[in-house]
């Protein structure tokens, strides 16, 4: 059919390593509309939340240097894949590195560019991670 954009293929799933080092986010959509007189109306989107991890610990070189690879890898936001969110898998904080196991994965992407600060032994990457429908 023209037109049609096809779901997103995983082929690869993130370092169990790394994914630990992810804070979990969710996001409505909403739609808002703001008037001259201060009022305004609101509406969700979705009835679903869209997901989002923020990376939020700072990083050692050998994991940097495993963060960088495997986003480069991705060419960034390019290419989808999936990450096992620690707290929902079963058993709890466990990886599944073939991508078999369906419970705490998501398919996701990069989002934003690559952008690190470095300082004595540690660096600070800000980076997330968006779930794919």
């Amino acid at each position: 059919m023209p037109g049609s954009v096809q779901n997103a293929t995983p082929v690869t799933v993130l370092p169990h390593s790394l994914s630990r080092a992810f804070v979990h986010e969710r996001e409505y959509p909403v739609v808002e509309n703001e008037y001259r007189d201060g009022e305004s109306q609101r509406f969700v989107q979705a009835s679903n939340s869209r997901k989002r991890w923020r990376l939020a610990k700072r990083l050692t070189p050998v994991q940097l240097g495993a963060l960088r690879d495997f986003y480069d890898a991705r060419k960034g936001a390019t290419e989808p894949f999936y990450f096992y969110d620690p707290y929902e898998t079963s058993p709890k904080f466990s990886s599944d590195p073939t991508g078999q196991a369906v419970a705490g994965r998501y398919t996701v992407r990069f989002v934003g560019e690559w952008s690190q600060s470095v300082s004595l032994g540690r660096a600070d990457v800000n980076i997330e991670l968006i779930e794919l429908a």
